[in-house]
């Protein structure tokens, strides 16, 4: 036991001797909240920013380029969570050009929509195609926003509780509604969407579509719930887990592999500890690892990426998230934890930066996003 806890502590200083953080770009952007990889040309990336923006930035002749590829400040609700939250390339985008975006609109909804980009490349044009309006409660926090396609080739949706201290609304603990949970919805075989036969409560109402109907058990839409606010989830490329950073209320910041039909406890638990004492429900899902809020400036979980690169050895298999205030990227050993159930986690960078987001280039590198000073980062070996 005492040789495992020293090889332990000689791995973790080894990763953190090993790696770090250098500037990808040279741009600043406003408000960066997410990056995506062009999925048929390498080295074209789209940057999301929170006011309502999307740049592309390529390289022409050597030296990189940055051009403005959406804009849809017309219409977004921006300020404190809210804004154009996240970005998405349709799995079938070499045939229908669709990219996905993710945002909170001045009419008080999340908006999950589309764009058939023209050239592919620079321009997602003006023809927006909304698939999903969540009626949103009028607080300016816990708005989820990120999107992803996972390996199934269906679209996963984040979002939170909605907003105010403790889910005043108690839709954490409520499938019939579409806050606080995990969507999973198809819309690339039928429009708005289709729902999956697999989805927990698939044969239930459709909410976004039928908001006049009251589902029985749970909305279709719903995958999983019990969720305060999963800002940043991502898919693990080699067994297709899928990793959400949930951020706390008062003690505990939260990091999960979201299964469906689950349900991980808010607002009855806070991490491991109970949070409400008038829960009666039974049956959740806790967390792989917890980090106690504010104990080291540490105040917002944010989520990231199982390393599956082939330029950082001693991080292949390691999950690295991070924190918004105190720029602590951490990181744990996802291959343990699927074996045995059980991973602990540490420090890797001490970066300073107010992380907003991770993202995964298409080698499995992995990019980190600074929300204050608009810059962008690689996690890199160093020489």
């Amino acid at each position: 036991m005492v040789f495992l806890l020293i090889l332990g502590i000689i791995c973790q200083m080894n990763e953190r001797e090993e790696v770090s953080l250098e500037e990808f770009l040279p741009f600043e952007f406003e408000k960066p909240v997410a990056m995506v990889e062009n999925p048929i040309e390498d080295g074209i990336f789209y940057i999301a920013e929170q006011i309502g923006r999307v740049k592309v930035v390529f390289k022409e002749n050597g030296n990189w380029k940055v051009k403005n590829f959406l804009d849809i400040r017309d219409r977004i609700d921006f300020g404190g969570e809210k804004g154009l939250l996240g970005i998405a390339f349709s799995p079938n985008f070499k045939s229908n050009g669709r990219i996905y975006i993710s945002y909170t609109s001045k009419y008080g909804y999340s908006i999950i929509s589309f764009f058939a980009v023209k050239d592919r490349k620079f321009s997602a044009g003006d023809r927006e195609t909304i698939i999903l309006k969540v009626r949103q409660p009028p607080f300016p926090n816990h708005k989820g926003g990120d999107i992803k396609f996972g390996p199934d080739g269906l679209l996963y949706i984040s979002l939170g509780d909605g907003g105010g201290a403790g889910d005043p609304l108690k839709t954490g603990q409520n499938p019939k509604d579409l806050l606080g949970s995990i969507l999973r919805i198809d819309p690339e075989t039928e429009l708005p969407y289709a729902i999956p036969k697999d989805n927990p409560f698939s044969d239930d109402v459709v909410c976004g579509v039928n908001q006049s109907k009251k589902p029985v058990r749970g909305c279709a839409e719903v995958f999983a719930f019990g969720l305060r606010n999963p800002w940043r989830f991502s898919f693990d490329r080699k067994t297709g887990a899928l990793w959400a950073g949930d951020v706390g209320q008062n003690r505990w910041e939260e990091i999960n592999i979201i299964e469906r039909g689950k349900n991980y406890g808010w607002r009855c638990y806070e991490g491991f500890e109970i949070f409400d004492r008038n829960c009666s429900k039974t049956n959740f899902s806790f967390p792989v690892t917890v980090y106690k809020l504010y104990e080291q400036k540490d105040c917002a979980v944010i989520g990231g990426y199982v390393y599956r690169g082939e330029k950082i050895k001693l991080l292949h298999g390691k999950y690295l998230y991070g924190d918004w205030c105190s720029g602590k990227i951490r990181v744990l050993d996802a291959e343990k934890y699927y074996n045995l159930k059980l991973s602990d986690s540490s420090v890797l960078i001490e970066s300073g930066l107010m992380v907003s987001s991770f993202a995964e280039d298409k080698s499995g590198e992995i990019y980190v996003l600074d929300h204050k000073s608009g810059k962008i980062y690689k996690i890199t070996k160093k020489e």
